[in-house]
C-alpha cells in the first residue's frame, strides 16, 4: 500500500503548470510532483508601482512658463518640470482620505512659506472639536517644513514630519511630500508655477 500523500487535481495541475513553465519534463508516472512555487510575498502596497514614472509634460500643459507642477492622485506622484526644461522632479505624495476633499484641476502657486504655521479649517474643526485651533511652526506641525499655498483655499502641496502618510491616503485635500522632497520642490517652484491635479 503507498504511502506517499494524496495530491488533489488542482495541486496537481499548480504543479505541472509551473514545471512546463519552467521548462522541466513532466514526472513519469507515480513519481512524486515537487509543489508549485510560492507567489512572490506582497510587501506593501504594489497598486501605484507602475504608474509611479517618468511623465511628459505635453499631454498636462499647454508651456512651461513659470514651470509646471503635476500631481497625479492615482500614482501617487507629484512631478516637477522647469521653465527651461532643464529640470524634472518626481516625488511620491500622500492624497485626500476620500473623494468628497479631493479636488482636481488647474490651480498655481500664490504663496510660499518655509517653516508654516497651521490652523485647521472650519470643517476639520467641525469634525475634529479636540483639535488645536492653530499649530507653530515646528515638529508637531502637519505642514512639515515648507508650503506651498494653491490658488484654492485651504488647499496646499506641503511636507510632513510624519513619513508613515507618503504614499497613502492620508490627507484632508492637501498634497503631502516627505520634508527633504518639499524642501527641494520649495526652491524649484515659484509664484505663479502651474499646478494641474488629476486622477
Amino acid at each position: 500500500m503507498s504511502t506517499a500523500p494524496k495530491l488533489d487535481r488542482r495541486a496537481f495541475l499548480g504543479a505541472a503548470a509551473a514545471i512546463a513553465a519552467a521548462g522541466l519534463a513532466l514526472p513519469a508516472l507515480g513519481q512524486q510532483i515537487p509543489a508549485a512555487p510560492a507567489a512572490p510575498m506582497n510587501t506593501g502596497p504594489q497598486h501605484n508601482i507602475s504608474s509611479f514614472r517618468m511623465q511628459d509634460w505635453r499631454p498636462h500643459f499647454q508651456n512651461l512658463t513659470n514651470g509646471a507642477i503635476l500631481c497625479d492622485l492615482t500614482s501617487r506622484a507629484v512631478h516637477f518640470w522647469s521653465e527651461d526644461e532643464a529640470t524634472y522632479r518626481v516625488y511620491p505624495s500622500s492624497i485626500p482620505v476620500s473623494a468628497d476633499l479631493t479636488r482636481t484641476g488647474r490651480t498655481e502657486i500664490i504663496k510660499k512659506v518655509e517653516g508654516p504655521s497651521w490652523a485647521p479649517t472650519p470643517q476639520m474643526k467641525e469634525s475634529n472639536p479636540s483639535w488645536p485651533d492653530f499649530v507653530p511652526p515646528g515638529p508637531d506641525n502637519p505642514l512639515g517644513t515648507h508650503a506651498l499655498w494653491l490658488s484654492w483655499q485651504y488647499y496646499r502641496i506641503h511636507g510632513t514630519h510624519d513619513t508613515r502618510k507618503i504614499g497613502r491616503k492620508s490627507s484632508n485635500g492637501c498634497i503631502g511630500l516627505y520634508n527633504e522632497h518639499i524642501a527641494e520642490l520649495f526652491g524649484l517652484a515659484k509664484i505663479g508655477t502651474q499646478v494641474l491635479v488629476m486622477t
